[in-house]
């Protein structure tokens, strides 16, 4: 605490025993020396310790987490991180751009972690970046505190952090209450080399997962929801190897089971288990789980259905377990026949069997489909992975989409869609940015555009219909004869907004942009010759600095 704050008020402070202490503002009051609280009112008055690495010193003293994305990866290599950035370069290869375009990535794995049972979740990284992800996390729905380890430039270079993060995961686990704690770290303490994997693997039963989530090495959030699952497989493949475990809560399937890959519309699972039973099978958990031992049942399934095609880490648990990954998913007519063949294949059933499936739902989703037609051209993005059966679901109910980006990557368990997109003339786009999605939309003038929040405000903006992805689209069935008629109505509801979308574009004309920008009571004053005359001096002056550049 420094004196001489210059404000009425109160003061919060500690006294020699730790207890809080609320004091006049204009009393002297310090905090107690051997709180090693640090006066941030000037430049950091504490020395870093001498063999700490320069990278890692320019970061926690050069502005943390605005240092820059080269500048942290580079701090990050050199304090030990290289092997995990690697993984994470080849599981997730980064696209034209080179940051994330959506929220920040660590909210999908804090979200995968919050939505599990008995599972408590400590973040470490910068505060703004704690409060942010704490904010989304319950506007989404989190019922439960997101733990935090909080940290300054001194214990992050001395080790202290560490030493605070491994008090904290003893605290906090209590077998009684949890099952695992996932610790996360962020952009800073990656860079940092905070080293999660010397915590302890479990603490009186309590299964301890520590990850790595920067910006600078996941590119979307979508793939930190795998980063955690795939680090909980791991886990718990290992614990199978090494001996029994416990049955899941819902024990175990009569039938051979198809795990599936991805968070999912909540029939989803119960429609494609619809669709398995004639084959003899059943759904098997949804990966990302929501209770540990699901995690079990989803490694001793028989084959696993990669509903989201880019959870690269998971697929290599599977892998790892010798089960078979199917690609794709039963969207649409030729979706679901060709998803039921491949499955039927894995479990080397007969033909005539998988035909009987295929004949008891190909016409249910035909039926659908003619009953719910879409008429129109859509231009589709997103950030969810499921895009491009989207797409495949749109063009079967008769829509015309000539562009859809993704921005997640090209895996072989996205081929089939790919391909069969490409053959009705689409141009499907990996790893596509913002400017992709828009540059996409305003040449296409579509009659809706479908996307991120950014895709939709431009959309509007032209007075295109448009629809957010993730709330509107992702948030419904998508599997067999369900997901076959679950988009028309609300699909079709906004391509008819299309001339009242024309009316408040002309009503709105000339409002809130370049000179009417921002809130004025009156109409801003122009003054078009002040601009033409700083022009011509800007002119000037370039034609002065080409003019020295040559003698």
């Amino acid at each position: 605490m420094s004196e001489g704050l210059g404000r009425d008020g109160y003061e919060v402070a500690y006294d020699e025993n730790g207890e809080v202490q609320i004091v006049p503002a204009d009393k002297d009051v310090k905090a107690p020396a051997d709180l090693g609280i640090i006066d941030v009112s000037s430049p950091m008055t504490f020395e870093v310790p001498k063999d700490a690495p320069a990278e890692v010193k320019e970061i926690a003293l050069e502005g943390g987490c605005s240092a820059g994305t080269a500048q942290m990866e580079a701090a990050a290599r050199a304090a030990g991180k290289s092997d995990i950035l690697d993984q994470y370069a080849a599981d997730y290869p980064q696209g034209p751009h080179d940051k994330p375009q959506s929220m920040c990535p660590a909210f999908g794995s804090l979200r995968v972690g919050l939505r599990m049972k008995r599972t408590a979740t400590i973040l470490s990284g910068s505060a703004c970046c704690v409060y942010g992800l704490s904010f989304v996390s319950h506007f989404y729905g989190a019922r439960r505190s997101v733990g935090y380890v909080p940290f300054n430039s001194e214990t992050l270079v001395t080790g202290k952090l560490f030493e605070d993060i491994r008090e904290a995961v003893h605290d906090i686990a209590d077998p009684e209450k949890l099952d695992s704690v996932v610790v996360t770290n962020l952009c800073v303490p990656t860079a940092s080399g905070v080293p999660l994997r010397l915590l302890p693997k479990e603490i009186n039963g309590v299964r301890i997962v520590g990850i790595d989530v920067p910006g600078f090495g996941i590119p979307t959030h979508a793939e930190a929801k795998d980063v955690l699952a795939g680090a909980m497989l791991n886990y718990a493949r290992e614990e199978i190897e090494a001996g029994p475990v416990p049955m899941p809560a819902s024990g175990k399937s009569d039938r051979p089971t198809v795990s599936l890959l991805g968070e999912m519309f909540p029939a989803d699972p119960m429609v494609i288990g619809q669709m398995l039973a004639p084959l003899g099978l059943a759904a098997g958990p949804v990966v990302p789980c929501r209770e540990w031992r699901e995690l079990y049942a989803a490694l001793d399934c028989g084959a696993v259905a990669a509903i989201h095609p880019f959870y690269t880490a998971s697929v290599r648990e599977f892998q790892a377990a010798g089960r078979p990954v199917i690609g794709s998913a039963p969207v649409g007519l030729d979706g679901t026949r060709n998803w039921l063949a491949n499955i039927g294949e894995a479990f080397n059933l007969p033909a005539d069997q998988i035909a009987a499936a295929q004949n008891q739902f190909l016409p249910m989703i035909k039926e659908a489909l003619a009953a719910t037609p879409i008429k129109g051209t859509i231009t589709l993005s997103g950030y969810e992975g499921s895009e491009l059966l989207v797409a495949r679901l749109l063009i079967e109910s008769g829509a015309e989409v000539p562009y859809v980006g993704t921005a997640c990557p090209k895996t072989p368990w996205s081929a089939d869609d790919a391909a069969w997109l490409e053959a009705k003339g689409v141009q499907v786009k990996y790893r596509a940015s913002l400017e992709d999605d828009c540059a996409a939309m305003e040449a296409i003038k579509p009659d809706l555009a479908i996307g991120t929040t950014p895709v939709v405000q431009k959309g509007k903006e032209l007075g295109i219909p448009s629809l957010y992805f993730t709330n509107l689209i992702s948030a419904r069935p998508l599997m067999g004869a369900a997901g076959a008629g679950s988009l028309a109505q609300v699909v079709n509801a906004a391509i008819g907004n299309k001339d009242r979308m024309a009316n408040m574009r002309e009503f709105f004309e000339g409002v809130g942009n370049a000179d009417t920008a921002g809130v004025w009571e009156k109409s801003p004053n122009l003054h078009p010759n002040f601009r033409t005359t700083n022009l011509k001096k800007l002119e000037r002056a370039a034609k002065a600095a080409k003019a020295a550049e040559m003698i």
